[in-house]
C-alpha cells in the first residue's frame, strides 16, 4: 500500500483567549468558528511569545479539534 503524506491545511486567524500550557483560542479568518491551537515545536524552541490579538498561521488537524501554530504574522 502506497501512502501519501497530506499537507496539513495552514488557514489564518487572530489570537482572543489565552489558556494554561501553550493552548491559544484563535478565530479563523472567514469563519465563525474558534478553535483549540497550541504552539508548534519550533515556535517553543525559538521561545517566540504568542499575546492575544496576534495574527497567527494554524496548521488543522485532518481529524478535526485542534491547530498548531506555526507563525506569528
Amino acid at each position: 500500500m502506497d501512502k501519501e503524506k497530506k499537507s496539513p491545511l495552514a488557514v489564518y486567524g487572530v489570537v482572543t483567549e489565552a489558556l494554561p500550557n501553550t493552548l491559544f483560542k484563535v478565530k479563523l479568518d472567514g469563519a465563525e468558528a474558534e478553535i483549540l491551537a497550541y504552539l508548534g515545536g519550533r515556535m517553543r524552541l525559538n521561545r517566540i511569545r504568542v499575546l492575544i490579538g496576534d495574527r497567527v498561521q494554524v496548521e488543522l488537524d485532518p481529524y478535526g479539534g485542534r491547530g498548531r501554530i506555526v507563525k506569528r504574522l
